[in-house]
């Protein structure tokens, strides 16, 4: 378990060499101020004017490089507009414009895989000026899409096509959820031109002649090969995406001021969007979009389409579409390996806790690591002595395998300083209890449980972080020593929570 002041007094040894001109001259001027030199204070002066940066840069490198989040210097005390405990407002790029006639529809992903993802910032930050998604730090995904004719489940039009598209990071979790909002160009595909007899060599600008009819005595000629079929172009809408796969919440206030939740309803959601492109866009104010700011008829048709959702209620779709092992490209993008965690002994014998955060709001930045992109957040925290939860704005490195199942939690696990004023964002158990990797616990008796209950896993986090018993994998093996003494309460947690739990297989 890294702690703040270990990346601290890295960071400071790591501005000083930065910085060593600084340091040099402040020797030089000692040394030669104890010899009596007139000169002495020329490199005192310098050295004290290059080390005087040293400590903030060091403060500001440690805070960038460890995510930790401190109430006295994150809260925040006023925002935009009031996030409520479901929200999650997701600030993404824009996607490329399609053709100016093309169409709304659906996609379902079938098929997804990395095709590459290779930068060579290494561990370092690395800012763009202009662009918030850098080819360098887009995945490349290869995707099956199947385009359905309608807005519900597929039509009699629909149609697959494959190809390779670049994926923001912030909208992963549309791949892995299943559903995409696409533009299709209204392209008709390629069809065979009538038959034709050749022109005269003689004559290359005679007109051509119609074919002479065949004689029925004589063999048949080959039928020419149809054309093929081209499938109009497609264009993914990602942020529209994201509202689509359930990631981005949403919601409706009606002219009469009442809400209406939308998050997770496709076919409402490809109506609503419908509306805003015809009204040259509509973009909402955090997640909900208030009808009395519109204009009458655009506020018209939306609340045409809110009637009609009452009188033919939508089923809510599920969270990911079935079918998610064939497009699951998590284990794929890097972040941190998920885990049960490391705990510091000292730590735990001080009384420290583990706390769960959850993110509000997630806005990219200009700034990318090899392993995430460097985002605005803002995270509502829950401390651990039961007083009112708190809403922090940080800047935050997001694990790449974390964003693209965004659209299943939005929890992040923190462990608690001994005194209650600093919580460090824990991407291991984060990313466990989110599901990136499955969390297995093997049995005393060899016996293997595949935990997928994250109200389990966060019990067991709990249970060994109060015993100080690291286990930096995902797979917790009870037959070893060190976990002896706790075993069987561990075994009635996974028991407890997961009852006739099937037995996957025996571990020799």
């Amino acid at each position: 378990m890294r702690s703040y002041a270990g990346v601290l007094v890295g960071s400071l040894l790591l501005a000083t060499v930065w910085c060593f001109p600084g340091p040099f001259g402040l020797v030089v001027g000692c040394i030669a101020w104890s010899q009596g030199e007139d000169w002495a204070w020329i490199p005192l002066v310098a050295g004290l004017a290059l080390s005087v940066p040293i400590p903030f840069m060091a403060v500001n490198h440690a805070r960038r490089q460890f995510p930790v989040v401190t109430r006295r210097r994150d809260e925040q005390r006023t925002a935009d507009f009031p996030y409520g405990d479901s929200t999650f407002v997701l600030w993404a790029p824009r996607s490329p414009q399609g053709h100016p006639g093309a169409r709304l529809a659906r996609a379902d992903v079938l098929e997804a895989s990395l095709v590459r993802y290779a930068p060579e910032g290494e561990a370092s930050y690395t800012l763009y000026g202009d662009t918030y998604t850098p080819d360098e730090f887009t995945p490349l995904v290869r995707m099956r899409l199947l385009i359905h004719g309608t807005e519900g489940a597929g039509g009699a039009d629909g149609f697959e096509v494959t190809d390779e598209w670049r994926v923001p990071s912030l909208c992963l979790s549309a791949i892995t959820a299943g559903r995409l909002a696409v533009l299709v160009d209204p392209t008709s595909p390629t069809s065979p031109a009538e038959p034709t007899s050749p022109a005269s060599p003689a004559d290359p600008t005679a007109p051509a002649t119609p074919a002479a009819p065949a004689d029925p005595a004589a063999p048949a000629a080959p039928a020419a090969p149809a054309a093929p079929r081209r499938p109009p172009k497609v264009t993914p809408l990602w942020p529209r995406s994201t509202l689509l796969a359930g990631t981005r919440t949403s919601r409706i206030v009606g002219l009469d001021g009442r809400p209406s939740e939308v998050t997770r309803y496709p076919g409402r959601l490809l109506r609503h969007m419908r509306i805003s492109l015809d009204a040259g866009g509509i973009e909402m104010t955090g997640d909900v979009l208030d009808l009395r700011t519109l204009d009458a008829a655009t506020a018209a048709r939306y609340a045409a389409e809110d009637e009609r959702h009452r009188a033919r209620p939508e089923a809510p779709a599920p969270v990911t579409e079935p079918g998610e092992e064939a497009r699951w490209i998590v284990g794929e993008l890097p972040g941190e390996r998920a885990a049960f965690g490391s705990v510091g002994r000292r730590w735990s014998r001080r009384g420290g806790v583990l706390v769960r955060a959850r993110f509000l709001r997630m806005s990219p930045t200009h700034t990318f690591q090899d392993h995430g992109p460097v985002l605005d957040t803002v995270l509502r925290i829950h401390p651990a002595d039961g007083s009112p939860a708190f809403d922090a704005a940080r800047r935050l490195t997001v694990p790449m395998d974390y964003l693209a199942v965004l659209h299943r939690t939005r929890e992040v696990v923190a462990y608690v300083s001994p005194n209650g004023g600093a919580y460090v964002i824990d991407w291991a158990r984060t990313n466990l209890l989110a599901g990136t990797a499955p969390a297995t616990v093997i049995a005393p008796d060899g016996r293997e449980h595949l935990v997928t209950d994250p109200a389990v896993i966060w019990a067991l986090m709990n249970l060994l972080a109060s015993r100080g018993l690291s286990n930096p994998a995902p797979v917790l093996d009870l037959r070893k020593r060190r976990t002896a003494a706790v075993a069987e309460l561990l075994m009635a947690a996974v028991r407890d929570g997961v009852p006739d739990a099937p037995t996957v297989r025996r571990t020799v």
